[in-house]
């Protein structure tokens, strides 16, 4: 099946990520995560955020906050509407090597 069959249009056109989202949610096995997830990434929503990601929790955690998918969820308010950026950031720094020894 594919966008066009949903009726979203081009994917990356005219069709709002709400909409999409909407549509995508009516599919048997699309649940939330995944339509949060094309709308950050296939859409280009730059307001989108997953508070129960596991790896946004981990690296939530990495930075001393509270890594609960509610906490998690609340701290990314202070993000909007730029929330899919920080989600990305979030992401790239579990990548990043931690620190075992503090320099002196």
């Amino acid at each position: 099946m594919s966008a066009r069959d949903l009726g979203m249009g081009n994917v990356a056109g005219s069709t709002s990520a709400k909409v999409a989202g909407a549509r995508l949610l009516s599919l048997p096995g699309i649940g939330p995560w995944t339509v949060a997830y094309v709308q950050a990434r296939a859409l280009g929503d730059p307001d989108t955020f997953l508070p129960t990601d596991l790896g946004v929790r981990r690296a939530l955690r990495c930075v001393d906050q509270r890594a609960g998918a509610g906490a998690a969820h609340e701290l990314a308010q202070r993000w909007r509407p730029w929330r899919s950026y920080a989600l990305h950031h979030l992401w790239a720094s579990l990548d990043a090597p931690v620190p075992t020894e503090v320099s002196k």
